[in-house]
């Protein structure tokens, strides 16, 4: 039996190495991104958006055209990016604090606007990047740098369930929730990057992807810990599934 080489897609940047915390989703995440660049053959027509956090070094990883946006602000500028330019894929690659945080305004205008371009949002219920602070997505009793004693309910209020708002949004074309635990789960991750991708480039409308992550340095806990975490926890709040495609009749 011939022995398959294990490939780096080639939208991954030249020389790129792994810069995120042991464990950390991020990298799984950049390679679904990558590879369905190239499966689509966009990497030449691609122009990105990233956002402030973690998210933020995407353009290290992936050899697309880039800029960088302040905090909250990445669908604003991938707006302008795609208005410009209407024959590119535009996508951004934001954090939840990011995306439904900071940048909630930018981020569901885009989407009630109809703006013909595509987000991606790594929801790991915290802020990883400056030191493990209480969230958009933060759940109930979870404890943080900011919230010691747990999250509830009188203080801080019930944690976003991001893919469901953004599916109710006039402009939205697709708005999925997918998570990176398991070999099927990451297969069905990038079925759903892919499909955005593809309805993006059928000018249909604003395209959505939520994927459920780990932050073990955070969280303090093995890989192994914080993808039992996502399974046991976070699916019991952020349930996955396709919660809106204007082109399917299986949503949600």
């Amino acid at each position: 039996m011939a022995v398959q080489t294990f490939k780096l897609p080639e939208s991954i940047r030249e020389g790129a190495k792994f810069s995120f915390c042991p464990g950390c989703d991020h990298g799984v995440a950049i390679r679904l991104v990558a590879e369905v660049l190239d499966e689509l053959g966009l990497r030449e027509n691609t122009i990105t958006a990233t956002s402030i956090g973690c998210s933020v070094t995407l353009y290290d990883f992936l050899d697309v055209d880039a800029v960088e946006a302040p905090h909250g602000r990445a669908l604003a500028e991938a707006t302008g990016i795609k208005r410009a330019r209407p024959d590119k894929c535009v996508f951004t690659y934001q954090g939840d604090g990011d995306f439904a945080s900071i940048g909630l305004a930018e981020s569901l205008h885009a989407a009630l606007r109809g703006e013909n371009v595509t987000a991606i949002c790594i929801n790991n219920t915290t802020y990883g990047m400056t030191g493990g602070q209480l969230g958009p997505t933060t759940l109930l009793g979870q404890k943080t740098t900011t919230s010691p004693t747990g999250r509830n309910v009188e203080y801080y209020g019930y944690p976003i369930k991001i893919a469901e708002h953004v599916a109710l949004c006039d402009g939205t074309a697709y708005s999925a929730r997918v998570s990176l635990d398991t070999v099927a789960n990451i297969r069905k991750a990038k079925q759903a990057i892919k499909k955005a991708f593809e309805i993006q480039m059928q000018g249909l409308g604003f395209t959505f992807v939520e994927i459920l992550s780990t932050c073990p340095t955070n969280w303090k806990m093995t890989p192994q810990q914080a993808h039992e975490r996502v399974r046991t926890q976070m699916m019991e709040v952020f349930k996955p599934g396709v919660y809106k495609d204007i082109t399917s009749e299986k949503a949600v």
